[in-house]
């Protein structure tokens, strides 16, 4: 059967070195040089990003989608695939002279690394926005033919690349996050003041967040005219903190509400300053990546228009982190002296590492581009971090705990499909031997749950009594050191935020342990 096959490729290998294509002597050789180590498909995902056609965050997301799918293809073909099948290029005798490659490939033939990478990244820009998937396709069909065009590949090869790219896309969309905003099933909706386009809305706006390019008071006052806009962040601007107890104070004066643009840093300190003062908070998508508002349904500052004109809300758990060092240790003011609350994330190992490097790529190169600078920091050169759990001590690569249950399995859980259930999710990656290795094999398996190296459980506490000198932290999104003694806890309902259509999804979710 191999034979029989190998014979049938022969043969339309042939068939395409004796035909000749309008242009593509001149065309299809330079198409594929341009796809060499993938920098056709890098050179579209820095332009996708860059445009934002058909939506800023769709074509980031798509890029990054794509560009995931490509490596995951590029490692699959080149480390896995040629090694197994070590099949030898065409011969160039039936090739018109002008149609071959200046310079030969000198890796195996099957299969098609260059098919693979085309199909890899445009089937990932698909699956998130299907136009530019569209867009690209005639550009990846033409760079998998122009490998037969060019006599380096069969057509077998070409095929088996390309189905090996397709795979890799679809492998890549369950290991990431669902791009999908899907309507949170909230514990309890709750009646909250009436803000009419803003009335008695009081927002404080971090200049320095998100990605627009427009001025936050300008995209406030667009929806809402009538709220007040008090900036903090950026040049010459207050700090937050003062900015938000200013605000509040304002708030209350008026018998209204504090609101907060901002990343979720912002969200996070808005969300304790709101507790504080008795308040509702109507959080505004301003933010990059805007975790917490996308958990509330909330997509466009159109949403948190209509929940504050119908008064609707939904109360939320804040999670906390208690400094209980015995001893004395300097202060950090990256993070407060006693401990301070998260709305989202909560982490030790991996995840702050990857913060502060993308922090500092992020003003050179923007969010998305250090983003991956980041992963690639992290993957190469971070070390374990040690600490005590339980009573034990433990090396680990990742301590997470999120502000409620999280949806998926896995080190990168999804969002959050209730708000107040009370517990802390926490997820431990254990640095023990092949602890890498058996990771990624749990997470390509659909099985990182019961691996040996992955630990989760759903806790109202947690207690870590003893963290290795030197260790950072990192909560939604705000990184410093951690003390020597840490302690995990919620406090359930704590908050009254606007929630668009709140009385429509509420469900009614048992809380477990």
């Amino acid at each position: 059967m191999s034979s029989r096959l190998a014979r049938v490729d022969r043969r339309l290998f042939q068939m395409v070195a004796a035909h000749h294509f309008p242009g593509g002597d001149r065309v299809l050789p330079r198409l594929s040089r341009s796809a060499n180590h993938g920098l056709l498909w890098f050179g579209a995902a820095a332009a996708m990003a860059a445009t934002g056609l058909g939506g800023r965050r769709t074509a980031r997301r798509a890029a990054l989608r794509g560009t995931a799918s490509l490596a995951v293809a590029s490692a699959t073909v080149n480390v896995l695939a040629k090694r197994a099948v070590r099949r030898r290029r065409p011969v160039l005798t039936d090739v018109p002279v002008i149609r071959q490659l200046n310079r030969a490939p000198f890796t195996t033939s099957f299969p098609s690394g260059h098919a693979a990478s085309a199909a890899a990244f445009t089937t990932g820009v698909a699956l998130v926005s299907p136009k530019w998937g569209a867009a690209l396709a005639p550009i990846a069909a033409s760079v998998a033919f122009s490998r037969v065009y060019t006599g380096v590949h069969y057509p077998g090869d070409v095929v088996a690349g390309a189905a090996i790219g397709v795979g890799a896309a679809f492998l890549v969309r369950r290991l990431l996050p669902s791009d999908h905003l899907e309507p949170p099933a909230v514990r309890t909706a709750v009646k909250a003041p009436e803000l009419p386009e803003g009335k008695g809305l009081v927002v404080v706006a971090n200049a320095g967040s998100g990605s627009s390019g427009l001025p936050p008071e300008r995209v406030i006052g667009e929806v809402l005219p009538r709220a007040e806009v008090v900036l903090c962040g950026g040049e010459g601007g207050v700090d937050v903190t003062t900015a938000l107890e200013q605000a509040a104070a304002r708030a209350a004066e008026l018998g209204g509400a504090l609101g907060v643009s901002g990343g979720d840093g912002t969200v996070s300190a808005a969300a304790r300053c709101a507790m504080e003062h008795g308040l509702p908070l109507a959080v505004l998508p301003g933010g990059t990546l805007n975790h917490f508002a996308h958990d509330l349904g909330i997509e466009t500052t159109e949403d948190t228009r209509r929940a504050l004109a119908d008064g609707e809300a939904v109360e939320v758990d804040l999670a906390r982190f208690t400094n209980e060092d015995a001893e004395p240790t300097p202060h950090d003011p990256a993070i407060p002296a006693a401990g301070g609350t998260f709305v989202n994330t909560f982490s030790l190992g991996v995840y702050p590492e990857m913060v502060r490097v993308r922090e500092r790529w992020s003003p050179r190169v923007g969010s998305w581009p250090a983003g991956v600078i980041a992963a690639w920091h992290v993957l190469r050169a971070f070390d374990p971090v040690e600490m005590e759990i339980n009573g034990e001590r433990h090396r680990v690569w990742l301590l997470f705990a999120g502000n409620c249950r999280y949806e998926g399995l896995g080190l990168a859980p999804q969002r959050r499909s209730h708000l107040a259930d009370g517990l802390l999710d926490v997820r431990v990656a254990y640095a023990d031997r092949w602890a890498r290795t058996r990771l990624l094999a749990g997470a390509l398996s659909g099985r990182l749950s019961s691996s040996p190296v992955h630990g989760a459980a759903l806790l109202r506490r947690m207690r870590i009594d003893w963290i290795a000198p030197g260790t950072r932290l990192a909560y939604d999104g705000e990184i410093g050191d951690a003390p020597g003694r840490l302690l995990l806890s919620k406090e359930r309902s704590a908050l009254t935020v606007y929630c668009p259509q709140a009385t429509q999804r509420l469900t009614p979710l048992a809380t477990t342990v």
